[in-house]
């Protein structure tokens, strides 16, 4: 199951020429596997990054399964983790298939 969430991301790895590059980043969306993220880093499909959670400070090692030049200039970069079961998000994700949790009509947001 898919979040959409914007996150910040730092993104650590090797581009084509061999160097070293660290890129801060957002997600777009992200679930329990990996993200989907917005940079200005072109990367490729294979490549391995190194993730890391700004709000939480944690680390993951990821891999890129694709990436893809929008009109807006953008990358969009799709990343499974390499380790799914760490929690990296530290979110609890909805089941496949569940139903949405609606608010009934008249009700109000607690403060």
């Amino acid at each position: 199951m898919r979040v959409t969430l914007t996150l910040p991301v730092i993104a650590h790895g090797v581009n084509d020429q061999g160097e070293k590059f660290c890129v801060r980043c957002a997600t777009r969306s992200i679930n329990k596997q990996g993200a989907q993220l917005v940079m200005d880093e072109p990367l490729v499909a294979g490549q391995d990054l190194l993730l890391v959670n700004e709000n939480t400070n944690r680390s993951t090692e990821s891999r890129v399964v694709y990436a893809k030049k929008e009109r807006d200039g953008h990358f969009y970069v799709g990343v499974e983790f390499v380790n799914a079961e760490n929690n990296f998000w530290k979110m609890t994700f909805p089941l496949p298939g569940a139903r949405p949790l609606r608010r009934p009509l008249g009700s109000k947001a607690m403060a």
